[in-house]
């Protein structure tokens, strides 16, 4: 899975690791893969704060703001990074 784009100035401030690629990382010129992600993505959710994936193997990632366990993880953190969501492992 790759990502491109930028994330805009409004969302940098509040939303960290909007794009995945961790700390600081607020706009890519070139489709770059994500780090964390070993398996093939098959489907995609991307909305304004947070992103989740579905891989070829039914793991699903997810990351940016963890507001209201949106993430799944169980608690609030944001994630730089795709994190596996265990509830679904």
């Amino acid at each position: 899975l790759s990502s491109c784009g930028s994330a805009q100035s409004y969302f940098v401030d509040y939303v960290q690791g909007l794009l995945g690629h961790g700390e600081g990382v607020t706009q890519l010129n070139t489709p770059t893969r994500l780090p964390s992600m070993v398996e093939r993505a098959v489907s995609v959710s991307i909305g304004p704060f947070h992103s989740l994936t579905l891989t070829a193997d039914g793991s699903v990632w997810s990351w940016g703001s963890g507001d209201f366990g949106s993430l799944g993880h169980g608690d609030e953190q944001y994630q730089l990074l795709p994190k596996k969501v265990e509830a679904f492992a």
